[in-house]
C-alpha cells in the first residue's frame, strides 16, 4: 500500500468511526429505555463489545498468523488508551459522573483483570518453563473469568428492574434503533479496520517493529471506536455509557479477547512488556482513585489532564525505546 492510499484508507475509516459511533450511541439509548435496562448495563455490554469487535479481530488474525507481539500489544495498549486517552478526552468535555455500581463493581474488575494478566504473564518461577508464557489453560482462566463478570452484569440488571423511565416517543422506535445499533457497529468495525491497515502500512514504511506497532498505532487504532463512542456519549451527558464502554472493553479486551487468542496461540511475553503491563495497572488503579478524590464517583477535567500526560509520557517512553 502506497502512502497516498493509506492516508485515503485511514480517512475513509475516520468517517465511518464517527458516524457508526453517533448511531450506535442513539440506538443504544433508546433501547436500554424501552427495555429498563440501565446506561451503565448497556454500556458494559453491547456497547462495549461492538467497540471491542476491533481488537477482537486484529487479534484473532494476529494469533492465527503467529504474530504474538501485535496480538499481546493490541490489548494492553489499547487498555492503556481507553483510560488514559479517551476517559482523558471525553472528561475534558464534561465532567462524567457515574453509578456507584460503576465504581464499586466494574472497575474494580477491570482492575483484577489486569493484575491477573500481570501474574499469569509473569509466571515462569510457578510453572518451571524457560519463559513468561500465557499458556492455553491461563487463556481458559480469563475465559473463566469473563464468563463470571457477565453472569454478575446481567445478574445486577436483573435486581434492578424498571427504571420508571420511558423511551421518548416520536423519537426513534424500536425497530430503528436496532438497525442504528447495527448500522453503528458495523461503521466502527469496518472504520476501525481501515485506520488500522492503513496506519499499519504507514509504520511499517518507517521500520517500526511489530511490539511498538501493537502497542502505539494498531492499539490506538482499534481504540478509535472507544474514543468515538465515549466522546460523543459524554457530549449528550451519558456519563454511564462514556465511562461503561471504557470500562468494559478494558475487561472484554484482557479476559474474553487475550483468553481466545491465548488458547489459540500461546502467547509469550519479554520482559519489557512489563514496562507496558505495569502501566495498565497503573492507570487502572488511577481510575478508581480519582472517583474518590476532587469529585465523588466522578472525573473532572483536572483529572483528565493528568491522564492525557501520563499517556503523552508513556508515548514519549515508546518513542525513545523502540524495540
Amino acid at each position: 500500500m502506497t502512502a497516498p492510499l493509506a492516508v485515503l484508507v485511514i480517512l475513509v475509516g475516520f468517517g465511518l468511526l464517527l458516524k457508526g459511533a453517533d448511531l450506535l450511541v442513539d440506538g443504544a439509548v433508546v433501547v436500554a429505555r424501552r427495555l429498563a435496562v440501565s446506561d451503565m448495563v448497556i454500556g458494559l455490554t453491547v456497547v462495549a463489545f461492538g467497540t471491542s469487535a476491533p481488537e477482537l479481530a486484529v487479534n484473532l488474525i494476529a494469533a492465527v498468523r503467529g504474530t504474538t507481539d501485535i496480538a499481546i500489544g493490541n490489548v494492553i495498549g489499547s487498555n492503556i488508551a481507553n483510560i488514559l486517552l479517551i476517559l482523558g478526552v471525553a472528561a475534558s468535555i464534561r465532567t462524567l459522573r457515574v453509578t456507584a455500581e460503576i465504581v464499586w463493581r466494574e472497575i474494580p474488575m477491570c482492575l483484577l483483570a489486569v493484575v491477573v494478566m500481570a501474574v499469569l504473564a509473569n509466571d515462569r518461577a510457578l510453572d518451571g518453563g524457560p519463559t513468561d508464557v500465557l499458556t492455553r489453560i491461563d487463556g481458559l482462566v480469563l475465559l473463566a473469568l469473563f464468563s463470571v463478570f457477565i453472569y454478575y452484569t446481567v445478574a445486577g440488571a436483573l435486581r434492578v428492574g424498571r427504571l420508571g423511565e420511558a423511551a421518548p416517543r416520536g423519537v426513534l422506535g424500536p425497530g430503528r434503533a436496532l438497525v442504528y445499533i447495527s448500522l453503528g457497529l458495523f461503521g466502527l468495525m469496518a472504520g476501525g479496520q481501515l485506520i488500522v491497515s492503513g496506519a499499519v502500512s504507514l509504520a511499517r514504511l518507517l521500520g517500526v517493529s511489530d511490539a511498538v506497532i501493537g502497542l502505539s498505532v494498531v492499539a490506538v487504532g482499534t481504540s478509535l471506536p472507544e474514543l468515538a463512542t465515549s466522546v460523543i456519549a459524554a457530549r449528550r451527558g451519558n456519563a454511564d455509557i462514556a465511562v461503561g464502554n471504557v470500562v468494559g472493553s478494558n475487561i472484554f479486551n484482557v479476559l474474553f479477547i487475550l483468553g481466545i487468542s491465548a488458547v489459540i496461540q500461546p502467547l509469550p511475553f519479554g520482559t519489557a512488556s512489563n514496562l507496558d503491563i505495569g502501566t495498565a495497572v497503573l492507570a487502572t488503579l488511577l481510575l478508581f482513585v480519582f472517583m474518590f478524590t476532587v469529585r465523588r464517583h466522578a472525573i473532572d477535567r483536572l483529572e483528565a489532564a493528568m491522564f492525557i500526560a501520563l499517556y503523552a509520557a508513556y508515548m514519549g517512553t515508546l518513542a525513545v525505546g523502540a524495540r
